[in-house]
């Protein structure tokens, strides 16, 4: 699978959960926290390759994405401190779905971006055998991720 077939088959993944967030109402605690305990790991994860491999490629075969790229790092940061506050925050406190909420309109910003905005530019300047190539490495990277989002390089940064 290619690279960016591989994030974008992450990023429905993550919908998908956003989704069934969003149906949730306040009775449902128990499925909230499952949900947010799914996204927190997915996040992680999707970040960890993007950060670690597809970031770098990317910048280095489209030199004009750099800015792209940093302020992609830059969402991710925003992203992985909301992360953190869910890891440990009870699905009851009032902060929770309000939390929830933004880190989901986040999100769906930064995906749209990337894939309309970004990608195609990205698929153009790489080509199918290097993303074939980073899709294989995400994939095995994705093994080695931080189990917390903290820490993610773009928690630093």
């Amino acid at each position: 699978m290619d690279g960016i077939v591989l994030l974008r088959a992450d990023h429905k993944t993550v919908e998908k959960l956003f989704k069934r967030f969003e149906k949730t109402d306040d009775e449902d605690r128990d499925e909230r926290r499952r949900i947010a305990d799914e996204v927190i790991e997915e996040l992680t994860t999707h970040a960890w390759i993007e950060e670690q491999i597809f970031y770098p490629a990317a910048r280095e075969a489209a030199p004009d994405t750099a800015d792209h790229v940093l302020e992609s790092v830059e969402e991710h940061h925003a992203v992985v401190w909301m992360l953190s506050e869910l890891v440990d925050l009870d699905p009851g406190d009032e902060r929770f779905k309000p939390k929830m909420t933004v880190l989901i309109e986040q999100v769906r910003h930064h995906v749209e971006e990337e894939e309309n905005d970004w990608f195609p530019e990205v698929r153009k300047a790489l080509g199918r055998n290097r993303l074939l190539e980073l899709g294989e490495q995400m994939e095995q990277a994705k093994a080695e991720a931080p189990k917390g989002p903290l820490a993610l390089p773009s928690a630093a940064s």
